[in-house]
Formats: C-alpha cells, structure tokens, sequence
C-alpha cells in the first residue's frame, strides 16, 4: 500500500514534534519518534518562510525521492523540517544532509546493518 509510508494526520504530526527527538542540520530539522509498526512512515513540513509554493512543492518533492530511495530502519515515525536555507539547496546537497541526519539518528540501513538482520 502506497500511503502506509506517509504520515498523513495532522495529530500524527503534533504526536512527533510534542514527543519525538531533534536532529538539526543546517538546510534540514529530523524529528523521530518509535511507531510500533513493521515499517518507518515519514512526513514533510515546509513552512512559507522557505519561499513561495514552487519552492516549497520543489523541496518537497526531492525530498519525497530522496526518502523513496533511503533504506530506511522499521518502526519510526520520522518528520522533515525545511530551513529557509533548503530553498537555495541543489539534490545533491539536501540527500546529503539527510543521509547524514539519518546516520546520526540510526535510522538508516547500511549494507552491515542488513547482513546482520539476515543471520
């Protein structure tokens, strides 16, 4: 199911920021919380302050590829904050940002990480 991967409710958002924990970067803010389930659901938050629709709607979508490609760890609730900085952000260095935010956070799969889960 496609939507299962999306944090889609508003009080599942206010259920990340009120109890998760903080990451922060320079272009990017990680949020995360434990969700219980067998698979990490994400959301993104892009506020106007980042820059007028276009912008927003272009930010959201590299990051929404970025999260599609990121293996990512089960059972967290992640939500991504876009700095006004973001705006001015090519690909290349927001999937940088967040790979390093997810390090941070482990909750991204390295290829150790999935050879130890196969034994």
């Amino acid at each position: 199911m496609r939507g299962e991967r999306y944090l889609t409710k508003a009080h599942q958002y206010a259920l990340v920021h009120e109890r998760g924990k903080s990451r922060a970067g320079t272009r990017l803010v990680l949020k995360t919380l434990p969700n219980g389930l067998a698979f990490a659901r994400y959301g993104f938050s892009v506020s106007h302050r980042v820059g007028k629709a276009v912008t927003r709607n272009r930010i959201k979508r590299r990051l929404r590829e970025i999260m599609r490609a990121a293996p990512l760890a089960p059972g967290w609730d992640m939500v991504w904050v876009a700095r006004p900085k973001a705006a001015g952000a090519g690909y290349a260095e927001l999937k940088e940002e967040v790979d390093g935010l997810l390090l941070r956070a482990g909750l991204k799969l390295t290829y150790e990480k999935v050879c130890l889960e196969a034994d």
